[in-house]
């Protein structure tokens, strides 16, 4: 059995009821987590830590979801894994514009429970 431990997640949401629901259920599912409030100590952790998969909220408070993903598509190093973007925008127009700047999967926060968080997370990180 592929052990899950070795898969970081770096879950950058500003809602900390989400962040921290996602957190735990993660964890209980045997993956690492880590956490950041917002844009800009999401944009630390990417560039100082470790992480294999990146659960992104688009709309933060600084720096959005949007601009990480610039910054990771123009800095191709920082990306370490799959980015799967969280959002409550049920946009096409958003959508399309986090898979151009380099996205691997969304997920709609309203239509998901915590349970297919973790399902998605597998399906990225092949655990």
């Amino acid at each position: 059995m592929p052990d899950k431990t070795k898969n970081k997640v770096l879950i950058i949401e500003d809602e900390q009821d989400i962040r921290t629901i996602y957190a735990e259920v993660l964890q209980n599912a045997g993956y690492t987590v880590d956490q950041a409030p917002n844009g800009e100590v999401g944009g630390d952790k990417i560039k100082n830590t470790d992480w294999s998969i990146l659960l992104l909220d688009i709309m933060l408070p600084g720096k959005d979801g949007l601009k990480i993903l610039k910054d990771l598509k123009e800095t191709p190093e920082l990306k370490k894994g799959p980015v799967v973007v969280l959002t409550n925008l049920n946009s096409e127009h958003i959508i399309q514009e986090a898979f151009k700047l380099g996205a691997d999967g969304y997920l709609i926060k309203s239509e998901v429970n915590p349970d297919k968080v973790v399902e998605e997370v597998g399906r990225f990180s092949g655990v």
